[in-house]
């Protein structure tokens, strides 16, 4: 097989280009087992001049196919001929190891690296790793105890990989068993990344005097991870004075110092505490020190100003972040809308969000949630319902509140085809009506003379999607059949909502029984307040029985 020629390398351009040839022939050669005895390896003799660990570890790394990498990595543990006696370095396996896994041939990496009597600490811990990021807790737990017997004890690395899955999966008991199991090991001793993975696990189920309690007793200098996972800790809880103290306490520390995380976690901590000020001295402490705020830091004073009703400082802190090279994000165009929002300037915010669009940002549901909610409170339901058919043409999946907004405000208006029309529509735009859409709809319909045919119709589709009539709405319905005069339909849904252990409401029963009592129909109404009060719970009979009597005797 016929394969470009290339010369010898060391320049990073020659390195690129053996890197290329190499995988073109692998291309060529295309494995797609793990023991491909059909297919020779002779084309690739021509690269054994220049194999050395930096070209194997590129070669591997580029392989989108791990067949690939693996027939190549496996021709070169043993080349013939081999001019420079190259042999893998550790890094070497610990690449194809990292490749093997990503694509989770498990065994196929445990057998390579057995066959080569290369399971150590290192490469042992990333199969825990892997195991872990598939959910295979036990798996992760059974490669540990097997690495422990390999290196007598001595495997930090795995101890902190079972660690980190562990807190990932929020085992923070067996992982506090195992951090435990290091701590008193004579042969293992824990580093400042073993104490740091059991704080990271205590503060994320929000016990941030557990994880204090394992930093106070570090038997290894604190690094700049742990100092920051504390103090985003206690910002999380909103307990500022914890957290500076443990700032303070790094400021006096000698051997680390606090960087651009340190500062904008207590930043955002400050912001959403509302003690903006104490924010901004952070922010100005900040720069001083020559650490340059993140996106991360401008969008936590950015949202501390907006939640300030100062948007214009807002505005102007996102274009002193643009010339500082920083480009915002979705979050900080959310902060200033709502920002907006929050100071009553609707038109406003619907006019900033149509220019962010229009400049390119890609607003999410939450984004178009907050314009189309302004545009209820305007009175607009009509460029609502645009925006919500924009959302559905881009694929982006409406919340049912958005929806729901948009229902309420119609039916206020008066616009009830239109809520009707939108409510089938909701499906068909990638959302899914819940009760409060329904029940909007229809308690409002109930309202309305003549619409008691569009309710059931309502009600059915209702019930059809699995949603339940309540109390609340079974009162709307009786006094909806009421208003139109239909005592036949009106006392069928009273006697279900009987059967339905529900109460209706005073308004509901007044208007139910004086309907009755027009119609000549007293005695039934008195039968059906009793069967009422016989199968129903009736919390204040004593009401229901003065509005009875009352029509009685009109």
């Amino acid at each position: 097989m016929a394969t470009r020629a290339v010369t010898r390398h060391p320049q990073t351009s020659h390195l690129n280009s053996l890197v290329t040839a190499i995988t073109s022939c692998l291309q060529a050669l295309n494995p797609q087992s793990l023991n491909p005895s059909h297919i020779s390896t002779a084309p690739l003799n021509q690269f054994s001049p220049y194999l050395d660990s930096q070209l194997v570890i590129e070669v591997i790394s580029k392989q989108a196919n791990p067949y690939h990498a693996l027939l190549f990595f496996n021709w070169a543990s043993n080349p013939n001929p081999n001019p420079n006696s190259y042999t893998h370095s550790q890094h070497c396996y610990v690449a194809i190891t990292d490749l093997l896994l990503s694509h989770s041939l498990f065994s196929v990496a445990s057998s390579l690296l057995q066959k080569y009597n290369r399971l150590s600490d290192l490469t042992v811990s990333k199969f825990i790793t892997a195991y872990g990021n598939h959910g295979h807790v036990k798996g992760a737990i059974f490669w540990l105890h097997k690495v422990k017997t390999i290196e007598n004890g001595n495997c930090l690395f795995s101890y902190n990989a079972i660690l980190n899955v562990l807190v990932k999966a929020n085992r923070i008991s067996l992982a506090q068993s195992f951090f435990d199991e290091i701590v008193n090991n004579v042969v293992v001793h824990p580093d400042a990344s073993t104490y740091a993975i059991m704080m990271k696990g205590y503060c994320k189920i929000g016990l941030v005097e557990n994880a204090r309690k394992v930093f106070d007793e570090m038997q290894c200098k604190p690094n700049l991870v742990c100092y920051n996972i504390m103090i985003s800790g206690y910002c999380k809880m909103g307990d500022m004075d914890k957290a500076i103290t443990i700032f303070y306490r790094l400021m006096r520390s000698k051997d680390c110092f606090p960087d651009t995380v340190t500062y904008t976690t207590m930043i955002d901590g400050y912001c959403k505490k509302g003690e903006f000020d104490e924010a901004m001295k952070k922010m100005d402490e900040m720069k001083l020190r020559c650490c340059r705020p993140n996106l991360l830091t401008y969008n936590a004073i950015i949202y501390g100003l907006c939640l300030r009703g100062h948007v214009d400082e807002a505005k102007k802190l996102m274009t002193e972040m643009r010339l500082n090279g920083v480009k915002e994000n979705l979050a900080t165009h959310m902060s200033i809308l709502k920002g907006l929002c929050y100071v009553g300037k609707s038109d406003e915010a619907v006019k900033y969000f149509r220019e962010t669009i229009g400049e390119g940002m890609q607003a999410d549901s939450k984004a178009y949630g907050i314009v189309i909610n302004e545009y209820c409170k305007i009175r607009e339901p009509n460029n609502a319902i645009v925006l919500l058919k924009e959302m559905h043409g881009k694929g982006i999946k409406p919340s049912v509140s958005s929806f729901n907004v948009v229902l309420r405000t119609l039916m206020e208006h008066k616009e009830s085809d239109m809520a009707i029309f939108l409510l089938k529509q909701i499906r068909e735009m990638g959302g899914k009506p819940n009760f409060i859409s329904y029940n909007t709809v229809i308690c409002g319909l109930c309202r309305v003379r003549g619409r008691m045919k569009d309710v059931q119709e309502l009600i059915n589709d209702m019930v059809n999607n699995g949603l339940a009539i309540d109390t609340t709405m079974y009162s709307s319905i009786v006094m909806g059949y009421c208003e139109d005069g239909n005592e036949e339909m009106a006392t069928k849904v009273f006697r279900k909502t009987i059967d339905q252990n529900y109460v209706i409401s005073l308004e509901s029963f007044l208007v139910f029984i004086k309907l009755l009592c027009e119609k000549g129909k007293a005695i039934e109404a008195e039968r059906i307040f009793k069967e009422m009060c016989e199968k129903c719970s009736v919390v204040n009979v004593g009401s229901y029985l003065r509005i009875l009597d009352e029509q009685l005797h009109i």
